[in-house]
């Protein structure tokens, strides 16, 4: 199958690099003067070196290239039987473009966006067959990272996201089915990681080094929060932040930090900028955490109980399954252990008693208990089993 791919960025160029060595025959259309030819040199370039890596043969390197057909024009995209769009996230704009797209592609040709942020749904209302519709929601950088979320809207026909978890398997990808809500999976539950850790910084039980010490010494995380904002970057993780909390009709559990705010009006946005909540300038010192093991996991299990919390509720609320969730967390963003199974360990009724602890502190909606744990805490139920169950 021909694959069409609009926007030659880094996640379009990337998602191209994967399916070019999966196989695909891929146009890859951008009308920035020098956009594709940027990208078909870098795309060449990673080839050349997983060849020198030895993780890819010189003759597939090369058969992989000759694959990918860079193009300015979208009637080029007539024979594709999916089209996937990676272009800035606003709404208008990839409604407009899929009108144009839609001219050109045969009807049985599937349409998906990468969205992260937007609704499925409204994108898909710009089509005149919306049935056809679905996000495949890749991550940066899409060779290396495994997770795909499938997402189908409202308006999405029955099996098309089951062709695409087949599809995106083919791939070598890890494919997960999530709801069209804000987030999706991962941009959802994730967002306690950030936010608590910035909580605890603001309120000064703790300097972001140390926060960071405990989230990967004694957590297990491979990266800390702050070091992992720094790498994301603050322009991007702080607007994922703003449109979830946004898209939550301002539930107060996502709502942004003005800290992070002023990180990111201030222009450091981490690594990328040489500065944000680390200073990344050379010969600029690493902060030296306090290695204080009781205020360690004061913080690991406060911002743990809220990230279970956040999964407890994506499963309540039929986000995802079970086996989705624990799967988008550990495989695909490389959690320790998957929060529901984590939750199984400590104890549904431990998890209860420290939200309901942190509720009565500060009297605040973020640290609200999801109804589906404490029903497994009164009832001394474990999460895992009880998708086995529903398997059943």
């Amino acid at each position: 199958m021909t694959i069409g791919i609009i926007g030659s960025g880094a996640m379009g160029a990337g998602i191209a690099q994967v399916l070019v060595v999966a196989g695909h025959p891929v146009r890859l259309l951008d009308q920035h003067p020098g956009a594709l030819e940027k990208a078909v040199a870098g795309i060449e370039a990673n080839l050349r070196r997983l060849v020198a890596k030895g993780q890819l043969a010189p003759e597939a390197a090369g058969a992989a290239a000759a694959r990918l057909c860079p193009t300015a024009y979208l009637p080029d995209f007539a024979d594709c039987g999916l089209v996937l769009e990676a272009v800035v996230e606003d709404l208008a704009a990839k409604q407009q473009l899929f009108r144009d797209v839609e001219a050109v592609v045969a009807a049985a040709c599937v349409l998906a966006t990468n969205t992260s942020s937007l609704s499925v749904a409204s994108i898909a209302a710009a089509c005149q067959r919306p049935e056809r519709f679905v996000g495949l929601h890749f991550f940066n950088p899409a060779p290396l990272m495994q997770l795909v979320e499938i997402v189908p809207a409202v308006q999405t026909r029955p099996g098309l996201a089951e062709e695409m978890r087949a599809l995106v398997l083919g791939w070598g990808k890890l494919p997960v089915i999530a709801q069209d809500t804000p987030g999706f999976i991962v941009n959802r539950v994730a967002r306690p990681f950030y936010g608590e850790a910035i909580r605890l910084l603001e309120e000064g039980i703790a300097d972001a080094a140390t926060i960071d010490w405990a989230m990967t010494t004694l957590g297990g995380f491979r990266m800390g929060p702050f070091a992992l904002m720094d790498f994301i970057g603050h322009d991007v993780n702080f607007r994922v932040t703003e449109s979830v909390f946004a898209g939550f009709f301002f539930d107060p559990r996502y709502r942004p930090s003005i800290t992070q705010k002023r990180l990111l009006e201030a222009g450091y946005f981490g690594r990328k900028s040489g500065r944000g909540f680390y200073d990344y300038a050379p010969g600029a010192p690493a902060p030296a955490p306090r290695q204080d093991e009781t205020l360690g996991y004061l913080i690991l299990y406060r911002v743990l109980a809220l990230l279970i919390n956040e999964a407890v509720d994506a499963l309540a609320l039929r986000v995802a399954s079970c086996s989705d969730l624990e799967l988008a967390m550990t495989r695909g963003v490389n959690y320790p252990h998957g929060l529901l199974a984590w939750a199984d360990a400590l104890g549904p009724a431990r998890v209860l008693a420290w939200l309901d602890a942190l509720y009565e502190e500060y009297r605040e909606d973020r640290y609200r208990a999801s109804p589906l744990l404490r029903k497994m805490a009164r009832s001394n139920q474990l999460f895992i089993p009880l998708e086995r169950v529903a398997q059943a």
